[in-house]
């Protein structure tokens, strides 16, 4: 079993963010002006520019170390069913050579794996896929 160099408690708040940032939809009322409170505040569900869990998201993302960032990307990649746990070894050194592949890996990361659709369950069944219960984490880590 791989020892992570990721905390469970900060999986566990990557996946929900990522799955707050999937819920959104391309804007449905574009001419809106009024008071969110008189549209139901259906906006919040817009994605947007200036969406602030993605904000949130991007910003844990970029703080985290490079050994942080390739355990997350590696997990994506087993819940995405592109290894397995035996497999781990083989790709994390396949995380490790993307990586090197870009002059800035650190935001790199953050793009790859925020452009990743339903990133938070994929982490999730990379987590389910290695035995570890993130579900009792669910509070805002400290980074």
């Amino acid at each position: 079993m791989p020892e992570l160099s990721i905390s469970t408690e900060k999986v566990a708040f990557i996946i929900e963010k990522a799955r707050e940032f999937d819920v959104k939809e391309a804007a449905s009322d574009p001419d809106s002006g009024s008071n969110p409170a008189d549209d139901g505040e259906t906006d919040v569900l817009e994605d947007t520019a200036s969406d602030p869990v993605a904000g949130e998201l991007s910003g844990f993302i970029l703080a985290m170390n490079e050994d942080e960032q390739l355990d997350l990307v590696t997990l994506m990649w087993l819940g995405r069913g592109d290894g397995t746990v035996e497999e781990w070894d083989d790709l994390r050194t396949r995380a490790i050579e993307a990586r090197a592949e870009y002059k800035k890996p650190r935001h790199e990361a953050v793009q790859y794996l925020l452009g990743e659709p339903m990133l938070g369950d994929l982490l999730a069944d990379g987590m389910d896929e290695l035995g570890i219960d993130w579900t009792d984490e669910r509070t805002t880590p400290v980074a």
